[in-house]
């Protein structure tokens, strides 16, 4: 009924897997016949804390006694604590609240018009950064762009992980170069080592603005807080959204020494005190619970366990932390099926590649439930 209902009253936006959730619990989600699934999604990344996480829960119900949104005509508490929580994190200076990573990275592509007065932008082929105009005009795959052009047209491409393809785009027109440090939708592809470290150097050589779009890598995902951590860099943009508020819709485009005037651009719900309290448990749940350093070693975990499988179907697995793509020789959409009848949820990005996006929580246990199920799909 409810599967037919949606059917019947949702926009056809996604092609949605054949059962309907419920509940969840941890890393655990159930069905209405109360058949327990594990969630290798978690919601695209955007429950690092699990479901139904206790100090998610008690951080919502002390917002409620509060208000929900009150407006950016003023200065909230919960806003301005996650804001130079946000800051010290970062290494940066000022954010901008927004709902999701669209949006986010809509903010970061517009903070650097306004302070550059440029409009030529380089994104990198297979990058995705969203979907409304601004952001699908950074978004390389053209099935999403094809039938809503014509975009934003001062955008080039060039190939990932290529430095000097960056370097030699690059022109006096150019505001900003735009990448994610692991390109997520692309199957999680991971650029050479110095890659981020080297673009960071060519825009300063330049003189053009660096947007990290950390909306799938940030929020612990990749064993830092942000994965440009790790390569010792700062951007002058660092978008992320997803696993910011454990589900709750909220993107930030976070700035160092750059910033908008008022009425540049604005957003009504963006960091709003419900959800601006929600985002500041998790990043402090995320580091009291040393959750990076559990997706670090179970991300390795998982690696080295689908390897020593040693699977004639297995092309490749790749990834860093709890951002793992692995991939296989044949289709991995007519997999999705068998992975449900085992009870176990997972995403498929590029036809070939399983995604695993699991919340940060997740321990041995769970995986290798995960790895004995994998270890009879994938033949």
């Amino acid at each position: 009924m409810i599967t037919k209902d949606g059917q019947n009253y949702i926009m056809n936006t996604y092609k949605r897997y054949p059962i309907t959730l419920k509940n969840g619990k941890g890393c655990n989600v159930y069905d209405h016949e109360g058949n327990e699934y594990l969630d290798m999604i978690s919601g695209i990344a955007c429950c690092p804390l699990g479901h139904s996480n206790e100090a998610i829960k008690k951080a919502i119900m002390e917002s409620a006694d509060g208000f929900t949104n009150i407006s950016n005509l003023f200065y909230t508490e919960q806003q301005v604590k996650l804001a130079k929580k946000l800051v010290e994190v970062s290494g940066m200076e000022k954010c901008f609240f927004g709902n999701s990573g669209t949006e986010a990275n809509e903010a970061a592509l517009k903070l650097a018009i306004a302070n550059t007065k440029k409009h030529e932008f380089i994104a990198c082929k297979n990058a995705f950064h969203g979907r409304t105009f601004g952001s699908l005009s950074a978004t390389w795959e053209k099935k999403y762009r094809t039938k809503f052009k014509p975009l934003v047209s001062k955008f080039k491409f060039v190939e990932y992980g290529n430095t000097n393809a960056i370097e030699n785009t690059i022109s006096d027109k150019t505001a900003a170069v735009i990448i994610e440090p692991i390109q997520g939708e692309a199957g999680i592809i991971v650029p050479p080592e110095d890659y981020l470290k080297e673009v960071r150097e060519i825009c300063d050589k330049k003189g053009v603005l660096l947007i990290i779009d950390e909306v799938q890598t940030g929020n612990g995902r990749t064993g830092t807080y942000f994965e440009y951590l790790s390569h010792s860099i700062k951007p002058d943009i660092v978008t992320t959204a997803k696993g910011l508020a454990n589900g709750l819709p909220m993107g930030v485009a976070i700035a160092k020494g750059i910033d908008f005037e008022p009425g540049d651009h604005a957003s009504t719900f963006g960091g709003n005190s419900f959800v601006s309290s929600v985002a500041l448990t998790t990043i402090e749940t995320i580091f009291k619970e040393n959750l990076m350093e559990n997706a670090k070693n179970i991300g390795e975990y998982i690696k080295n366990e689908i390897q020593m499988l040693n699977k004639k179907s297995i092309k490749d697995i790749r990834g860093k932390g709890l951002m793992i793509g692995i991939e296989l020789r044949k289709n991995a959409k007519e997999k999705v099926a068998e992975f449900i009848s085992k009870k176990i949820l997972i995403s498929v990005v590029h036809e070939k590649t399983i995604r695993l996006l699991p919340p940060l929580i997740i321990n041995k246990g769970e995986v290798e439930n995960f790895i004995s199920s994998f270890n009879e799909v994938v033949k």
